[in-house]
Protein backbone atom coordinates (compact mmCIF):
# COMPACT_ATOMS: atom_id res chain seq x y z
CA UNK A 1 0.00 0.00 0.00
CA UNK A 2 2.96 2.55 0.71
CA UNK A 3 4.19 2.03 -3.11
CA UNK A 4 4.40 5.48 -4.53
CA UNK A 5 3.71 6.49 -8.19
CA UNK A 6 7.03 7.97 -9.38
CA UNK A 7 7.29 12.29 -10.08
CA UNK A 8 6.85 11.42 -14.00
CA UNK A 9 3.09 11.50 -14.53
CA UNK A 10 1.68 11.73 -17.95
CA UNK A 11 -2.09 12.12 -19.13
CA UNK A 12 -2.15 8.70 -20.74
CA UNK A 13 -6.41 8.95 -20.28
CA UNK A 14 -7.19 12.55 -21.75
CA UNK A 15 -9.48 10.61 -24.25
CA UNK A 16 -11.96 9.48 -21.67
CA UNK A 17 -13.00 12.72 -20.79
CA UNK A 18 -10.49 15.57 -18.18
CA UNK A 19 -12.35 17.78 -16.35
CA UNK A 20 -11.30 21.35 -15.97
CA UNK A 21 -9.36 21.08 -12.73
CA UNK A 22 -7.20 18.18 -14.73
CA UNK A 23 -8.96 15.25 -13.54
CA UNK A 24 -9.49 12.29 -15.76
CA UNK A 25 -12.62 10.53 -14.77
CA UNK A 26 -15.09 8.37 -16.68
CA UNK A 27 -17.42 5.53 -16.32
CA UNK A 28 -20.50 3.94 -16.37
CA UNK A 29 -20.97 3.20 -12.57
CA UNK A 30 -24.70 4.66 -11.19
CA UNK A 31 -25.60 1.66 -9.95
CA UNK A 32 -22.80 2.82 -7.23
CA UNK A 33 -24.91 5.52 -6.00
CA UNK A 34 -28.29 5.68 -4.00
CA UNK A 35 -27.92 9.42 -1.99
CA UNK A 36 -30.31 11.58 -3.27
CA UNK A 37 -27.62 14.31 -2.76
CA UNK A 38 -25.62 12.02 -5.73
CA UNK A 39 -28.56 12.21 -7.69
CA UNK A 40 -28.91 15.91 -7.50
CA UNK A 41 -25.42 16.18 -8.56
CA UNK A 42 -24.62 17.89 -6.00
CA UNK A 43 -20.45 18.00 -6.12
CA UNK A 44 -18.63 18.00 -2.65
CA UNK A 45 -18.90 20.47 0.15
CA UNK A 46 -17.06 23.48 -0.68
CA UNK A 47 -12.94 24.25 -0.74
CA UNK A 48 -10.94 22.98 1.80
CA UNK A 49 -10.05 25.21 4.97
CA UNK A 50 -6.46 25.17 6.08
CA UNK A 51 -5.96 23.50 9.66
CA UNK A 52 -4.54 25.77 12.26
CA UNK A 53 -3.27 22.51 13.67
CA UNK A 54 -1.66 21.65 11.06
CA UNK A 55 -3.42 18.06 10.73
CA UNK A 56 -6.50 17.70 8.78
CA UNK A 57 -8.05 20.41 6.18
CA UNK A 58 -11.81 19.62 5.81
CA UNK A 59 -14.11 21.89 4.24
CA UNK A 60 -16.02 24.72 6.33
CA UNK A 61 -18.60 23.15 8.47
CA UNK A 62 -17.14 20.14 9.08
CA UNK A 63 -14.66 19.34 12.61
CA UNK A 64 -12.91 16.39 13.68
CA UNK A 65 -11.48 14.53 16.63
CA UNK A 66 -7.98 13.12 17.08
CA UNK A 67 -9.14 9.31 18.56
CA UNK A 68 -5.63 7.92 18.61
CA UNK A 69 -2.18 8.58 17.65
CA UNK A 70 0.86 6.04 17.02
CA UNK A 71 3.19 6.43 20.12
CA UNK A 72 0.96 6.79 22.92
CA UNK A 73 0.04 4.57 25.43
CA UNK A 74 -2.71 2.13 24.66
CA UNK A 75 -5.53 2.84 27.25
CA UNK A 76 -5.92 -1.06 28.08
CA UNK A 77 -2.32 -0.84 29.45
CA UNK A 78 -0.62 -3.37 27.13
CA UNK A 79 1.50 -1.14 25.50
CA UNK A 80 2.17 2.29 22.53
CA UNK A 81 -0.28 3.08 20.14
CA UNK A 82 1.76 1.13 16.61
CA UNK A 83 2.13 3.16 13.82
CA UNK A 84 1.45 2.21 9.78
CA UNK A 85 -2.30 2.56 10.27
CA UNK A 86 -4.02 1.00 7.17
CA UNK A 87 -7.05 -0.81 6.21
CA UNK A 88 -9.94 -0.08 9.35
CA UNK A 89 -13.58 -1.36 10.05
CA UNK A 90 -16.65 0.35 11.72
CA UNK A 91 -18.87 -2.31 14.01
CA UNK A 92 -21.96 -1.59 15.86
CA UNK A 93 -21.78 -1.84 19.55
CA UNK A 94 -24.13 -2.31 22.31
CA UNK A 95 -25.73 1.35 23.85
CA UNK A 96 -24.59 3.32 20.39
CA UNK A 97 -21.12 2.63 20.55
CA UNK A 98 -19.12 2.03 17.93
CA UNK A 99 -16.48 -0.37 17.78
CA UNK A 100 -13.10 0.14 15.32
CA UNK A 101 -10.66 -2.27 14.27
CA UNK A 102 -7.62 -1.16 12.64
CA UNK A 103 -4.35 -2.82 10.72
CA UNK A 104 -1.17 -1.79 11.27
CA UNK A 105 1.28 -2.42 8.32
CA UNK A 106 4.05 -3.55 10.05
CA UNK A 107 7.09 -5.28 8.50
CA UNK A 108 10.03 -6.38 10.40
CA UNK A 109 11.94 -3.36 10.38
CA UNK A 110 8.77 -1.87 12.16
CA UNK A 111 9.58 1.18 15.17
CA UNK A 112 6.40 0.49 16.81
CA UNK A 113 5.17 -3.38 16.76
CA UNK A 114 1.99 -4.42 18.18
CA UNK A 115 2.44 -5.58 21.63
CA UNK A 116 2.27 -9.03 22.01
CA UNK A 117 -0.63 -10.34 23.79
CA UNK A 118 -1.15 -13.81 25.74
CA UNK A 119 -3.98 -15.54 22.95
CA UNK A 120 -3.92 -13.06 20.67
CA UNK A 121 -0.32 -13.37 18.82
CA UNK A 122 0.19 -15.82 16.25
CA UNK A 123 4.10 -15.42 15.57
CA UNK A 124 5.93 -13.17 18.33
CA UNK A 125 8.96 -12.40 15.86
CA UNK A 126 6.12 -10.68 13.75
CA UNK A 127 5.39 -6.65 14.39
CA UNK A 128 2.08 -6.23 12.80
CA UNK A 129 -1.36 -6.50 13.76
CA UNK A 130 -4.46 -5.02 14.58
CA UNK A 131 -5.74 -2.30 17.95
CA UNK A 132 -9.47 -1.92 18.75
CA UNK A 133 -11.26 1.16 19.64
CA UNK A 134 -14.22 1.42 21.33
CA UNK A 135 -16.17 4.73 21.44
CA UNK A 136 -19.96 5.99 22.84
CA UNK A 137 -22.35 7.71 20.48
CA UNK A 138 -20.14 11.24 20.66
CA UNK A 139 -16.91 9.45 19.27
CA UNK A 140 -15.49 9.78 22.94
CA UNK A 141 -12.59 6.78 23.48
CA UNK A 142 -14.07 4.55 26.15
CA UNK A 143 -11.09 1.85 25.19
CA UNK A 144 -8.05 0.91 23.36
CA UNK A 145 -6.45 -2.33 23.41
CA UNK A 146 -4.45 -5.24 21.27
CA UNK A 147 -7.00 -7.22 18.42
CA UNK A 148 -4.39 -9.65 17.01
CA UNK A 149 -0.54 -9.60 17.69
CA UNK A 150 2.10 -11.23 16.02
CA UNK A 151 1.20 -10.60 12.24
CA UNK A 152 2.74 -9.28 9.29
CA UNK A 153 2.32 -6.35 6.89
CA UNK A 154 -1.45 -6.13 7.54
CA UNK A 155 -2.53 -4.10 5.06
CA UNK A 156 -6.72 -4.16 4.50
CA UNK A 157 -9.33 -6.36 4.55
CA UNK A 158 -12.87 -6.17 4.77
CA UNK A 159 -15.99 -6.65 6.96
CA UNK A 160 -18.07 -10.00 7.66
CA UNK A 161 -21.80 -10.28 7.18
CA UNK A 162 -21.94 -11.75 10.80
CA UNK A 163 -19.89 -8.58 12.16
CA UNK A 164 -15.81 -9.17 11.95
CA UNK A 165 -12.48 -8.22 10.61
CA UNK A 166 -10.76 -9.91 8.10
CA UNK A 167 -7.37 -8.63 8.22
CA UNK A 168 -4.58 -9.33 5.76
CA UNK A 169 -1.20 -10.07 5.26
CA UNK A 170 0.76 -8.45 2.73
CA UNK A 171 3.95 -10.63 2.47
CA UNK A 172 4.64 -14.17 1.94
CA UNK A 173 7.56 -14.43 4.25
CA UNK A 174 8.44 -17.83 5.30
CA UNK A 175 9.27 -19.11 8.47
CA UNK A 176 13.26 -18.46 9.10
CA UNK A 177 12.71 -14.78 6.81
CA UNK A 178 13.44 -11.32 8.73
CA UNK A 179 13.37 -13.58 11.93
CA UNK A 180 9.94 -14.86 11.63
CA UNK A 181 9.50 -18.35 13.36
CA UNK A 182 5.97 -19.51 11.28
CA UNK A 183 4.82 -18.57 7.30
CA UNK A 184 2.76 -15.72 6.29
CA UNK A 185 0.92 -14.20 3.84
CA UNK A 186 -2.41 -15.29 5.77
CA UNK A 187 -5.91 -13.84 6.22
CA UNK A 188 -7.03 -13.69 9.90
CA UNK A 189 -10.70 -13.22 11.64
CA UNK A 190 -10.50 -10.19 14.49
CA UNK A 191 -13.86 -9.98 16.77
CA UNK A 192 -14.01 -6.43 16.99
CA UNK A 193 -15.48 -6.58 20.93
CA UNK A 194 -14.05 -9.67 22.29
CA UNK A 195 -10.49 -10.71 19.97
CA UNK A 196 -10.18 -13.70 22.37
CA UNK A 197 -13.44 -15.05 20.54
CA UNK A 198 -11.45 -15.72 17.17
CA UNK A 199 -8.11 -15.57 18.63
CA UNK A 200 -4.54 -15.29 16.25
CA UNK A 201 -5.63 -18.40 14.27
CA UNK A 202 -4.23 -18.00 10.26
CA UNK A 203 -7.26 -18.81 7.34
CA UNK A 204 -5.10 -21.09 5.34
CA UNK A 205 -7.64 -22.23 3.27
CA UNK A 206 -8.08 -19.08 1.92
CA UNK A 207 -4.31 -18.97 0.16
CA UNK A 208 -0.91 -17.76 1.11
CA UNK A 209 -0.54 -14.63 -1.22
CA UNK A 210 0.21 -10.84 -0.70
CA UNK A 211 -3.14 -10.63 0.51
CA UNK A 212 -4.53 -6.62 0.07
CA UNK A 213 -8.51 -6.54 0.81
CA UNK A 214 -11.37 -8.89 0.76
CA UNK A 215 -15.29 -8.23 0.13
CA UNK A 216 -17.78 -11.07 1.23
CA UNK A 217 -21.17 -11.81 -0.66
CA UNK A 218 -24.00 -11.85 2.14
CA UNK A 219 -26.03 -13.94 -0.47
CA UNK A 220 -23.37 -16.96 -1.03
CA UNK A 221 -20.78 -16.46 1.61
CA UNK A 222 -18.10 -16.48 -1.11
CA UNK A 223 -15.13 -14.39 -0.19
CA UNK A 224 -13.32 -12.25 -2.91
CA UNK A 225 -9.71 -11.51 -2.09
CA UNK A 226 -7.08 -8.68 -4.00
CA UNK A 227 -3.32 -9.27 -3.93
CA UNK A 228 -1.26 -6.51 -4.07
CA UNK A 229 1.40 -7.07 -6.74
CA UNK A 230 3.66 -4.42 -8.00
CA UNK A 231 6.28 -6.53 -9.27
CA UNK A 232 5.60 -8.83 -12.36
CA UNK A 233 4.10 -11.20 -12.38
CA UNK A 234 1.22 -9.15 -10.89
CA UNK A 235 -1.45 -10.35 -8.76
CA UNK A 236 -4.53 -12.25 -9.29
CA UNK A 237 -8.02 -11.64 -7.86
CA UNK A 238 -9.42 -14.86 -6.17
CA UNK A 239 -12.65 -16.08 -4.73
CA UNK A 240 -13.24 -18.37 -2.03
CA UNK A 241 -16.26 -20.91 -1.57
CA UNK A 242 -16.37 -21.46 1.94
CA UNK A 243 -17.05 -25.31 3.22
CA UNK A 244 -19.46 -23.17 5.71
CA UNK A 245 -21.06 -20.24 4.19
CA UNK A 246 -22.03 -17.35 6.61
CA UNK A 247 -21.46 -19.57 9.16
CA UNK A 248 -20.76 -16.68 11.41
CA UNK A 249 -17.65 -16.17 13.71
CA UNK A 250 -15.59 -18.97 13.47
CA UNK A 251 -16.98 -20.52 10.18
CA UNK A 252 -13.95 -19.96 8.12
CA UNK A 253 -11.60 -21.68 9.30
CA UNK A 254 -14.27 -25.18 8.14
CA UNK A 255 -11.71 -24.24 4.83
CA UNK A 256 -13.02 -24.54 1.17
CA UNK A 257 -11.95 -23.60 -2.08
CA UNK A 258 -9.67 -21.09 -3.34
CA UNK A 259 -9.68 -19.93 -7.16
CA UNK A 260 -8.27 -17.48 -9.21
CA UNK A 261 -10.47 -15.18 -12.24
CA UNK A 262 -9.76 -15.62 -15.48
CA UNK A 263 -11.08 -13.21 -18.15
CA UNK A 264 -10.82 -15.36 -21.70
CA UNK A 265 -7.98 -13.53 -23.92
CA UNK A 266 -7.07 -10.82 -21.12
CA UNK A 267 -3.68 -11.79 -19.32
CA UNK A 268 -3.52 -8.30 -18.36
CA UNK A 269 -6.16 -5.92 -16.93
CA UNK A 270 -4.29 -3.10 -17.88
CA UNK A 271 -5.32 -3.27 -21.48
CA UNK A 272 -8.44 -2.87 -21.04
CA UNK A 273 -8.59 1.37 -21.26
CA UNK A 274 -12.27 2.31 -22.07
CA UNK A 275 -15.19 2.47 -19.31
CA UNK A 276 -18.10 0.20 -19.75
CA UNK A 277 -16.04 -2.48 -21.41
CA UNK A 278 -17.59 -5.65 -20.36
CA UNK A 279 -16.53 -9.62 -20.61
CA UNK A 280 -19.07 -12.20 -20.09
CA UNK A 281 -18.59 -15.97 -19.36
CA UNK A 282 -15.57 -14.69 -17.00
CA UNK A 283 -14.23 -18.19 -15.59
CA UNK A 284 -12.92 -19.53 -12.42
CA UNK A 285 -9.59 -21.59 -12.05
CA UNK A 286 -9.06 -23.63 -8.93
CA UNK A 287 -5.91 -22.45 -7.41
CA UNK A 288 -3.02 -26.08 -7.73
CA UNK A 289 -1.46 -24.94 -5.02
CA UNK A 290 -3.13 -22.63 -2.27
CA UNK A 291 -0.34 -22.57 0.44
CA UNK A 292 2.52 -21.22 -2.08
CA UNK A 293 3.95 -24.32 -0.68
CA UNK A 294 7.01 -24.00 -3.26
CA UNK A 295 5.69 -21.23 -5.92
CA UNK A 296 3.99 -17.86 -5.64
CA UNK A 297 0.32 -18.62 -6.78
CA UNK A 298 0.80 -15.97 -9.69
CA UNK A 299 3.70 -17.98 -10.80
CA UNK A 300 1.99 -21.42 -10.77
CA UNK A 301 0.86 -23.35 -14.05
CA UNK A 302 -2.53 -22.63 -14.38
CA UNK A 303 -2.51 -24.17 -17.81
CA UNK A 304 -2.47 -23.71 -21.34
CA UNK A 305 -4.67 -21.01 -21.22
CA UNK A 306 -3.20 -18.98 -18.61
CA UNK A 307 -4.81 -16.74 -15.83
CA UNK A 308 -5.47 -12.93 -15.85
CA UNK A 309 -2.94 -10.51 -13.63
CA UNK A 310 -3.29 -7.35 -12.69
CA UNK A 311 -0.97 -4.70 -11.12
CA UNK A 312 -1.59 -3.47 -7.88
CA UNK A 313 -4.87 -5.02 -6.66
CA UNK A 314 -5.56 -3.55 -3.88
CA UNK A 315 -8.99 -1.85 -2.42
CA UNK A 316 -12.28 -4.66 -2.74
CA UNK A 317 -15.52 -3.75 -1.50
CA UNK A 318 -19.25 -5.40 -1.84
CA UNK A 319 -22.22 -3.05 -3.07
CA UNK A 320 -25.74 -4.07 -4.02
CA UNK A 321 -25.46 -7.56 -6.44
CA UNK A 322 -21.65 -7.18 -7.26
CA UNK A 323 -17.97 -7.33 -5.78
CA UNK A 324 -16.26 -3.98 -7.13
CA UNK A 325 -11.88 -3.99 -7.03
CA UNK A 326 -9.37 -1.15 -7.32
CA UNK A 327 -6.16 -1.61 -9.74
CA UNK A 328 -4.30 1.33 -7.90
CA UNK A 329 -2.15 1.77 -10.97
CA UNK A 330 -0.28 -0.20 -13.72
CA UNK A 331 2.72 1.04 -15.69
CA UNK A 332 3.97 0.43 -18.67
CA UNK A 333 7.59 0.43 -17.81
CA UNK A 334 7.34 -2.53 -15.29
CA UNK A 335 6.04 -4.66 -17.20
CA UNK A 336 2.06 -3.93 -16.90
CA UNK A 337 0.46 -3.96 -20.95
CA UNK A 338 -0.67 -0.36 -20.68
CA UNK A 339 -0.55 2.63 -18.29
CA UNK A 340 -3.53 4.14 -16.00
CA UNK A 341 -3.74 5.90 -12.76
CA UNK A 342 -6.74 3.62 -11.27
CA UNK A 343 -9.31 1.22 -12.27
CA UNK A 344 -12.59 -0.06 -10.37
CA UNK A 345 -13.99 -2.97 -11.91
CA UNK A 346 -17.01 -4.30 -11.17
CA UNK A 347 -18.05 -8.43 -11.26
CA UNK A 348 -21.75 -9.49 -11.18
CA UNK A 349 -21.38 -13.06 -9.52
CA UNK A 350 -25.10 -14.08 -11.16
CA UNK A 351 -24.18 -12.90 -14.26
CA UNK A 352 -20.53 -14.25 -14.72
CA UNK A 353 -19.77 -10.68 -16.12
CA UNK A 354 -16.27 -8.30 -15.44
CA UNK A 355 -17.04 -4.71 -16.40
CA UNK A 356 -14.03 -1.72 -16.26
CA UNK A 357 -16.25 0.80 -14.34
CA UNK A 358 -14.34 3.82 -13.66
CA UNK A 359 -11.23 5.12 -14.70
CA UNK A 360 -8.77 8.10 -12.95
CA UNK A 361 -5.51 10.19 -14.27
CA UNK A 362 -3.37 12.55 -13.04
CA UNK A 363 -3.24 15.99 -12.73
CA UNK A 364 -0.15 18.40 -13.67
CA UNK A 365 -0.62 19.36 -10.63
CA UNK A 366 0.25 16.89 -8.23
CA UNK A 367 -2.00 18.78 -5.13
CA UNK A 368 -4.93 17.78 -6.89
CA UNK A 369 -6.57 14.21 -6.37
CA UNK A 370 -7.12 12.13 -8.89
CA UNK A 371 -4.55 9.21 -9.09
CA UNK A 372 -3.72 6.07 -7.34
CA UNK A 373 -7.18 4.83 -5.59
CA UNK A 374 -6.61 2.72 -2.90
CA UNK A 375 -8.87 2.22 0.18
CA UNK A 376 -12.61 2.36 -1.13
CA UNK A 377 -16.21 2.61 0.60
CA UNK A 378 -19.60 3.16 0.14
CA UNK A 379 -20.64 6.79 1.67
CA UNK A 380 -24.36 6.21 3.51
CA UNK A 381 -25.50 9.53 1.45
CA UNK A 382 -24.54 8.10 -1.98
CA UNK A 383 -21.26 8.02 -3.55
CA UNK A 384 -17.88 6.97 -3.26
CA UNK A 385 -14.99 7.92 -0.65
CA UNK A 386 -11.59 6.97 -1.67
CA UNK A 387 -8.43 7.48 0.14
CA UNK A 388 -5.48 8.43 -2.18
CA UNK A 389 -2.10 7.12 -2.41
CA UNK A 390 -0.15 8.76 -5.03
CA UNK A 391 2.32 11.44 -5.08
CA UNK A 392 2.23 15.20 -3.75
CA UNK A 393 -0.80 16.53 -1.11
CA UNK A 394 -2.48 13.30 -0.24
CA UNK A 395 -6.62 13.42 -0.21
CA UNK A 396 -9.56 11.64 1.00
CA UNK A 397 -11.93 12.77 -2.11
CA UNK A 398 -15.81 11.50 -3.40
CA UNK A 399 -17.05 10.85 -6.48
CA UNK A 400 -20.25 11.41 -7.35
CA UNK A 401 -22.93 9.46 -9.85
CA UNK A 402 -22.01 12.30 -13.01
CA UNK A 403 -18.16 11.59 -12.36
CA UNK A 404 -17.78 14.54 -10.74
CA UNK A 405 -14.75 14.70 -8.04
CA UNK A 406 -14.07 16.71 -5.13
CA UNK A 407 -11.63 16.59 -2.26
CA UNK A 408 -12.97 15.91 1.55
CA UNK A 409 -10.23 15.70 3.62
CA UNK A 410 -6.39 16.68 2.88
CA UNK A 411 -3.75 15.88 5.13
CA UNK A 412 -1.52 18.82 6.67
CA UNK A 413 1.09 16.69 8.85
CA UNK A 414 4.47 17.61 6.92
CA UNK A 415 6.32 14.48 7.12
CA UNK A 416 8.98 15.84 4.51
CA UNK A 417 10.81 19.55 4.93
CA UNK A 418 9.98 23.06 4.17
CA UNK A 419 11.60 23.06 0.64
CA UNK A 420 10.43 19.71 0.12
CA UNK A 421 7.20 18.45 1.81
CA UNK A 422 5.62 15.58 1.75
CA UNK A 423 1.95 13.63 3.42
CA UNK A 424 1.62 10.39 4.65
CA UNK A 425 -1.31 8.38 2.57
CA UNK A 426 -4.87 8.22 3.89
CA UNK A 427 -6.20 4.46 4.88
CA UNK A 428 -8.82 2.92 5.98
CA UNK A 429 -12.03 4.79 5.67
CA UNK A 430 -15.08 3.90 6.90
CA UNK A 431 -18.59 5.16 8.50
CA UNK A 432 -19.80 4.42 11.10
CA UNK A 433 -23.46 2.35 11.23
CA UNK A 434 -25.31 5.89 11.52
CA UNK A 435 -23.33 7.67 8.81
CA UNK A 436 -22.74 10.44 10.92
CA UNK A 437 -19.24 9.93 11.02
CA UNK A 438 -16.52 9.44 8.62
CA UNK A 439 -13.55 7.55 9.89
CA UNK A 440 -9.92 7.66 8.31
CA UNK A 441 -6.40 6.68 9.04
CA UNK A 442 -3.58 9.05 8.11
CA UNK A 443 -0.59 6.19 7.60
CA UNK A 444 2.29 8.31 8.66
CA UNK A 445 2.51 9.59 11.15
CA UNK A 446 -0.27 6.69 12.20
CA UNK A 447 -3.22 9.30 13.21
CA UNK A 448 -6.76 8.02 13.78
CA UNK A 449 -9.74 10.75 13.02
CA UNK A 450 -13.56 11.17 13.51
CA UNK A 451 -14.79 13.30 11.46
CA UNK A 452 -18.34 15.10 11.74
CA UNK A 453 -20.47 17.46 9.61
CA UNK A 454 -23.30 18.88 7.91
CA UNK A 455 -23.31 15.25 5.75
CA UNK A 456 -25.73 15.09 2.87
Amino acid sequence: MSERLSATRRQVLARTGASAAGIAFAGAFSELFTGTAAARGHAGYGALVPDPAGLLDLPRGFRYEVLSREGDTLRSGEGTVPGNHDGMGAFAGRRGRVHLVRNHENRASARLAVPAVRGLTYDPAAKGGCTALELDGHNNVLGERVAIAGTAVNCSGGLTPWGTWLTCEETEDRAGTNGYTKDHGFVFEVHPADPLRTGAVPLTAMGRFQHEAVAVDPHSGVVYETEDAFQKPFGLFYRFLPNRPLGGTGSLRAGGALEAMRVPDVPDLSAVQETGTTFEGVEWVPVPDSQARRTPIRLQDFGPRGITHAQKLEGCYWGGRSVYFVSSFARSAEGSAADHYGQVWRYEPHRRRLTLVVVFGPSSDVRLPGESPDNICLAPGGGLMVCEDGNGAQHVYGLTRRGEVYPMARGAQNIGTPQEPEWGEFAGVAFSPDGGTMYVNCYTPGTTFAVTGPWR
